[in-house]
């Protein structure tokens, strides 16, 4: 392949299709935007990136909003408190995310001024800012051609080369093909233009190769075989775990409590219950009073990244919270607490 030629061609029409089909996004500055003088803000986009982390953006978008509108800038953000911020993230799961984004606006407002560093390699010492990361911001933000590959762009240079190292051994190949893309010709606009092909036209089951820009250079296109790529070693099927969460009222207050730091939904809170793993023998004992507890008919279910989750719901009443460690909420008020999406499906359970 003549690569200068291809790569300027490949650059080119590629542009050429996101000036004209590109996302309209909250956070993102359009070219036509960037040509009236407009830049992007480091702080938005970062926010975005953090948030869209295994989240789709239909579902991240209104969380991103309201964050913005209640945080305008990064130094807000990290004068809020953190217990504050794990509320307004709840939902959105993954809560380390939650935590290094406290850590992180804390970390730019006192050790640099309320700005961020403005290099892929200043961005790496920042915390929950990981290579794509750093990657995209450097290139949206301050312009310098880094190499962006996230899951979308991976199926897009997979295809394109034929990468038959199958994910996720792959991944170092599909970077070693991408970086040969890479030039310092709007390097913001290239690596959105390349995400945008991926979530739009390059698309894992139905990928629509006739309004492909680079449809002519897919190797994957050519010989029909487009959906066999990214290759992917099969999957295993989740493991499933047990356990059981306890609903404790008084009067018009419910018990809820804090989750360590470290550990799954860590810093959230939620309500008591027993380890989860094989089926509790006697959940009972692991209550946080003795009290008439019923039972739940039907079980919680959730899914994890790692396993399936079923908890059963106990719910009890006492008539006085005196001597009973936690945090005891008004009923009306838990929805404001930094509850995750499973200790939600377990109050709106009873």
């Amino acid at each position: 392949m003549k690569k200068q030629m291809d790569i300027h061609k490949l650059r080119a029409d590629l542009l050429g299709w996101y000036d004209r089909e590109g996302r309209m996004l909250p956070w993102r500055i359009r070219p036509e935007d960037r040509a009236r003088g407009v830049t992007a803000d480091p702080y938005k986009v970062w926010l975005s990136e953090i948030m869209l982390q295994q989240t789709t953006i239909a579902h991240g978008a209104p969380y991103w909003m309201r964050i913005v509108d209640e945080f305008p800038t990064v130094t807000d953000l990290a004068d809020a408190s953190r217990d504050h911020i794990l509320a307004m993230w709840a939902g959105l799961g993954y809560y380390a995310r939650a935590r290094n984004l406290h850590k992180c606006a804390q970390i730019v407002r006192d050790a640099y001024g309320g700005r961020f560093p403005e290099s892929e390699a200043g961005l790496l010492q920042l915390p929950g800012i990981g290579p794509y990361t750093a990657a995209t911001m450097a290139a949206i933000c301050f312009d310098e051609p880094t190499n962006i590959v996230d899951g979308n762009v991976e199926r897009v240079i997979s295809r394109m080369f034929r990468v038959e190292a199958p994910l996720p051994k792959g991944k170092s190949a599909i970077r070693k093909y991408a970086a040969t893309l890479v030039t310092d010709d709007r390097p913001g606009d290239y690596g959105q233009a390349l995400m945008d092909l991926g979530a739009n036209v390059c698309t894992p089951k139905s990928p629509h190769c006739g309004m492909c820009p680079w449809s002519w250079a897919c190797q994957a296109n050519r010989a029909g075989v487009e959906t066999d790529y990214p290759r992917r070693i099969k999957k295993h099927t989740l493991p499933i775990r047990y356990g059981a969460v306890f609903i404790l009222r008084c009067g018009d207050k419910v018990l809820l409590e804090r989750r360590p730091d470290k550990g799954l939904l860590g810093g959230m809170t939620g309500f008591p219950g027993t380890e989860w793993g094989e089926v509790p023998e006697a959940p009972l004992r692991d209550a946080p009073v003795k009290a008439e507890w019923t039972k739940e008919p039907a079980p919680v279910r959730h899914v994890f990244t790692h396993f399936k989750l079923r908890l059963d719901v106990y719910v009890g009443e006492i008539e006085t919270t005196s001597g009973i460690d936690g945090i005891w909420a008004e009923s009306s008020g838990v929805g404001t607490y930094a509850l995750p999406t499973v200790m939600r499906k377990c109050l709106k359970q009873i």
